[in-house]
């Protein structure tokens, strides 16, 4: 199969789809990787780099010229889209929607989003979420540190004792888990909340304290498939207010309630981010989507009243070597799934996995969640 590799055209994305790590490993599988000029640049990959791995190196055109497949970071913008042939495989990252399926399958490409691996046991090693969010989390808290303007640990000197810094993380998924860790390994007192109660224990594991509402409804709010319920009104105003009282107290919050596809729930109103002390920080990790945060804008710091909001929209891009790793590592764990025995393009179409991602096929939108679309 001939795979071409694409250099990445949105603003700010630092990442690419592919490492000389996973290109020699390509190679010895018998594929043949076209990789467009500059493409690991961001992410201190040099083209050489990429040619001694096996790789062509070439231009646009003759990057996707014959390819079967495309990995790319990023959905490709609209003028390249175009100038990838129809029957093409495309799997990348692809903000998927009703709108996106649709043009998916009007360029007559058979899409595969990565932002549908299924969370199962047997995909984890392709689930680019929770990779790119492990990193996302861990640089919330880095850049959190640098907005802060103090020290996060406890020091205790002749001149007198600075307190360490209080962080507070809303979500313990993947991110939150990492973000609580880094924090803590930075000597932060750590609190964290989420509405899954079986999160209590991992919180309690990495040393940090468990801010809910803990009452029969709560000790009920998990499905059997380990989701969250939803919760009454009634809870959901009773935990509002535990948390609002909490921000108050706090020098760092973060935020990771990012949900693919929809808009983020909000999370923080302004008059909880107006009851913090100037000084304190906001790192929000759902900006992409709206963010958790009422003040949130995506992509810029604001300062309101002396709070720094951040609203970074690429986090794991400002960690490129390493969010490059990871993903391309995630990509090459889904190829076996993309090919037949002998190596030829041949998708398992009939796997679960390659079924979760699958937004288009032969110019028809086949996601369940979009396929009225296609009506």
């Amino acid at each position: 199969m001939r795979i071409a590799i694409l250099k990445e055209r949105d603003a700010g994305e630092t990442r690419v789809a592919a490492t000389p790590e996973t290109i020699k490993k390509f190679v010895k599988a018998g594929h043949v990787l076209a990789v467009e000029k500059g493409a690991g640049i961001d992410a201190s990959i040099r083209d050489e780099d990429f040619t001694e791995a096996g790789a062509e190196i070439g231009t646009l055109a003759a990057t996707l010229k014959g390819a079967d497949a495309v990995f790319a970071v990023r959905k490709p913008d609209e003028a390249t889209l175009k100038k990838i042939a129809r029957g093409t495989l495309l799997v990348s990252h692809l903000d998927p929607s009703a709108e996106v399926a649709d043009a998916m399958a009007a360029s007559g490409l058979d899409a595969l989003s990565m932002e549908f691996v299924p969370r199962i046991t047997r995909a984890q090693a392709m689930d680019a979420l929770s990779s790119q969010s492990n990193l996302a989390g861990y640089r919330a808290v880095i850049e959190a540190s640098q907005l802060y303007g103090r020290a996060f640990p406890m020091m205790m000197t002749a001149a007198g004792t600075v307190a360490p810094a209080k962080a507070f993380v809303m979500g313990v998924g993947v991110a939150g888990l990492q973000a609580i860790a880094t924090a803590r390994r930075l000597g932060a007192v750590v609190t964290a909340t989420d509405v899954r109660p079986a999160v209590k224990e991992q919180v309690a594991s990495l040393g940090a304290k468990f801010i809910a509402v803990e009452d029969e409804e709560f000790k009920q709010a998990e499905t059997a498939g380990g989701y969250a319920k939803q919760m009454s009104a009634e809870y959901q105003a009773k935990q509002a207010e535990l948390v609002a009282s909490h921000i108050a107290k706090q020098d760092v919050v973060v935020t990771t309630a990012l949900i693919p596809g929809r808009p983020a729930p909000k999370l923080i109103t302004k008059a909880m981010v107006e009851s913090m002390k100037p000084g304190s920080v906001i790192v929000d990790l759902a900006a992409p989507t709206g963010g958790n945060c009422e003040l949130t804008k995506a992509d810029e710091v604001v300062d309101h009243n002396g709070v720094k909001i951040a609203g970074y929209n690429n986090l794991p891009g400002r960690l490129a070597a390493d969010a490059s790793a990871l993903y391309a590592k995630n990509l090459a764990n889904l190829l076996p799934l993309l090919v037949n025995e002998d190596g030829n393009r041949a998708p398992h179409w009939d796997d679960e996995i390659i079924q979760g991602m699958a937004l288009s096929r032969d110019g028809a939108v086949v996601h369940p969640n979009f396929a009225k679309a296609d009506a």
